[in-house]
């Protein structure tokens, strides 16, 4: 079967594998894949890079052990919300993994690590599940000696040439989110062929982890099955 690595969200300095525990599971039951959620550390014990080498070192686990896991080794995919999302499109960047990623599923990621001054940021800034004073907070626990730019960190900065080799990624929006434009931002920047984002309007940020938008929930379990069943089996190779 396919495999899902999936990287929590929670600003990379709380959250578990508890939090994204209703997706991981609602996906794993429909049979379409098996799902790996990796409890990497958090900072601002663990500041970068150390939850990026967990990840790393997860997908490569995943390589390693795929016939005791019952997965196909060329059929892994990395997904995560918000914190998890920008840490699997850094997985997907670096080096360690290079040819070993099908495919990327990001919920409202973040791509800068830092307060981008967008549209969205100043609408939705207070009072919509993610706010700018928190999230502020959070890149500094993540990184507080790493300078602006830094491609693993501000993944929507990378240089073109490494957006254009990512694998092919489905994003899917909260469309009242401080997040909402950067990650726009970001589709934007992968060729065409490689990239399908989804918006769900009036949803806000942790539609995934926390429960009260159940419509958006679902939608999410199924754009993301639909998607990896995309992923062509060894004998359509």
């Amino acid at each position: 079967m396919p495999l899902l690595v999936y990287l929590h969200g929670g600003g990379w300095t709380f959250g578990s594998i508890n939090s994204c525990a209703r997706f991981c599971d609602a996906l794993a039951a429909t049979g379409r894949v098996r799902v790996l959620a990796v409890d990497y550390r958090l900072a601002p014990e663990h500041p970068f890079p150390g939850g990026y080498v967990d990840c790393v070192e997860a997908v490569r686990y995943a390589v390693a052990h795929a016939k005791e896991l019952g997965i196909d080794p060329v059929r892994i995919s990395v997904g995560g919300d918000s914190a998890g999302g920008n840490l699997a499109v850094a997985t997907a960047l670096g080096g360690e993994c290079a040819g070993t990623i099908e495919s990327l599923i990001l919920f409202y990621p973040v791509t800068k690590a830092f307060a981008d001054g967008s549209a969205s940021w100043e609408r939705f800034g207070r009072g919509y599940g993610l706010d700018t004073v928190l999230m502020d907070q959070f890149n500094r626990a993540y990184a507080p000696a790493v300078p602006s730019g830094v491609s693993l960190i501000d993944v929507g900065l990378a240089p073109a040439e490494a957006v254009a080799d990512l694998p092919r990624t489905l994003l899917v929006a909260a469309g009242r989110d401080i997040l909402r434009d950067q990650g726009a931002e970001f589709a934007g920047r992968l060729p065409a062929g490689k990239i399908r984002r989804v918006e769900f309007p009036e949803a806000v940020h942790l539609f995934i982890t926390v429960p009260g938008q159940e419509e958006a929930f679902r939608a999410a379990v199924t754009l993301a099955s639909e998607f990896l069943e995309l992923i062509a089996s060894p004998k359509e190779r």
